[in-house]
């Protein structure tokens, strides 16, 4: 069990990084390619979007370690049920603060990613 906090420590970590430099490849190494992303869309409507996507618009994005903003990651929980854990984490990407509900699957041996649910407030 504390291996598996440890490596979903890192798993956050890597995805803190990734969102403070915008770099879709860093985020891709912690997601499973099947997986998703999703959200409450403008329209009030449940969005799920694919990870290909969702990394697309990612490489689109300006940085905030670019803007020069601070960072405040926050790793909230996290749950570790056999080969299931659900990490919740908090960070800005100015002017949002996102908290993230990442939950990951232990896949052949290595914590993935499977499911980003999403929320912001400025």
């Amino acid at each position: 069990m504390d291996s598996d906090v440890s490596a979903l420590r890192s798993i956050a970590q890597t995805y803190f990084d990734a969102a403070y430099e915008m770099d879709a490849e860093k985020f891709a190494s912690v997601f499973h390619p099947s997986s998703f992303v999703t959200k409450i869309g403008e329209d009030g409507d449940v969005s799920v979007t694919p990870i290909a996507a969702w990394l697309a618009a990612v490489r689109n994005m300006r940085a905030p370690k670019q803007q020069g903003f601070e960072r405040d990651d926050q790793i909230l929980s996290i749950d570790v049920e056999k080969e299931l854990a659900v990490v919740k984490v908090k960070f800005q990407v100015p002017p949002r603060v996102f908290t993230d509900m990442l939950s990951c699957l232990k896949v052949h041996g290595t914590w993935k990613i499977v499911q980003k649910v999403m929320t912001s407030n400025t």
